[in-house]
């Protein structure tokens, strides 16, 4: 077709040479101008497209089809041509404040790579599919952000803080199954951001401090008592030395307060016996 309005206006231009060279008149300068109003028409059919690059062809408000391979094309002149890139994009979300599932107030951002799938869908079932991604984008974070609590969860509960793959398969999963109508196909949405609210901040904050010390003190006494027992029974064993109830309670009273202390222990030299 390129050859066709190549020829339409290489046969243009001679006429318009020879019409001026012999003086015709008005009807062959009609015939002229006709000629070169057909090859512009034409000219306007030709189109080029990049890699992941398509075109949506409507002709009077029908669609007439999608082209999706890139390179230099030719359709009829009146064909409106929508170009839709096929491109990964990125979507950063911005931060918004929800509560988590038992009602804390956090604030929460994701980002969201995606691409258009179905370029006839992204054109006429929504009104803009760019838009459509980012407004329903914010309303499965908030969807799922409301799901799962922040931390903390009962045994084997998935968090946002403990479960980032889950919470992203789960986010995946939603905004497929709500721009599936727009014709865009998710590739991956992962959490950005994650932290409670400021108001609760401080308080939070405090909470956790408290319970990583009251961890720490768990496992402080779970292993003295177990260096407790490992001592009474090596020097029952090994006959060392033998003890009734009552020192065993005297020696694990002192182990214990060695062991669990938070400061330096200071040994008291008893040069008595353990009744005076």
């Amino acid at each position: 077709m390129l050859g066709v309005n190549l020829l339409l206006y290489a046969g243009a231009i001679a006429m318009l040479v020879a019409g001026i060279r012999a003086h015709l008149g008005g009807g062959f300068a009609l015939g002229v101008v006709a000629l070169f109003l057909l090859a512009g028409l034409t000219s306007c059919g030709f189109f080029t497209l990049q890699p992941n690059e398509a075109a949506v062809l409507i002709l009077f408000g029908a669609y007439q089809g999608t082209v999706r391979q890139s390179g230099f094309f030719f359709t009829n002149p009146f064909n409106k041509r929508l170009k839709v890139s096929l491109r990964a994009r990125n979507l950063n979300g911005e931060r918004l404040k929800v509560n988590e599932k038992r009602g804390n107030p956090i604030e929460i951002a994701a980002v969201v790579v995606w691409r258009v799938q179905d370029t006839a869908q992204a054109v006429f079932d929504v009104d803009s599919y760019e838009n459509y991604v980012k407004i329903q984008s914010e309303s499965a974070v908030r969807h799922v952000a409301s799901s799962y609590a922040y931390d903390d969860g009962e045994p084997n509960e998935v968090t946002l803080r403990g479960g980032a793959d889950e919470v992203s398969a789960a986010l995946t999963r939603e905004l497929q199954e709500r721009l599936s109508k727009a014709g865009v196909q998710i590739e991956e949405a992962r959490l950005t951001h994650l932290a409670y609210a400021p108001e609760i901040a401080q308080a939070m904050l405090r909470r956790q401090q408290a319970e990583a010390v009251i961890a720490a003190r768990q496992k402080i006494v779970h292993g003295a008592v177990s260096m407790v027992e490992m001592a009474l029974n090596e020097l029952s064993a090994k006959r060392v030395v033998s003890l009734d109830e009552e020192r065993k309670a005297a020696m694990v009273s002192n182990l214990l307060v060695v062991l669990c202390g938070e400061s330096e222990a200071h040994p008291v030299i008893n040069t008595g016996t353990l009744y005076n």
